[in-house]
């Protein structure tokens, strides 16, 4: 299985990857490893939500999501769009939005399901 994940890799192997992009890579993973910080993401991947209505959604604090948030844009993991007095929160870009969905779709596939074939 080694040798197919090697040959179906892109072309810069695990050695050209710098401290430089495996760091911020980690980081953005301990990020999302929270929890709270992932269910927040989450709740803003189809559509743009406020503070507020995350809340609400997700049965916490107006200021505990407002922290979440601040940590996940500064990671540019949710980006915000303001509307008048109104702040909206939604999924950075479609990279992250790909990889949430590709994981969410990985982990509701059964275990065994190893196949490295395009569904």
């Amino acid at each position: 299985m080694a040798s197919s994940l090697a040959s179906n890799s892109s072309s810069a192997s695990v050695d050209d990857r710098s401290v430089d992009t495996i760091v911020p890579l980690a980081d953005l993973f301990r990020l999302l490893g929270d929890p709270t910080r992932l269910r927040i993401v989450l709740a803003c991947l189809d559509e743009r939500r406020a503070v507020g209505a995350i809340a609400e959604a997700l049965g916490l604090s107006s200021s505990l999501v407002s922290h979440h948030l601040r940590l996940l844009r500064a990671a540019r993991i949710v980006r915000a769009e303001r509307q008048g007095k109104q702040v909206f929160y939604l999924a950075a870009d479609r990279h992250i939005s790909a990889m949430l969905a590709g994981m969410l779709e990985h982990v509701a596939e059964p275990a065994g399901d190893d196949s490295l074939e395009p569904s």
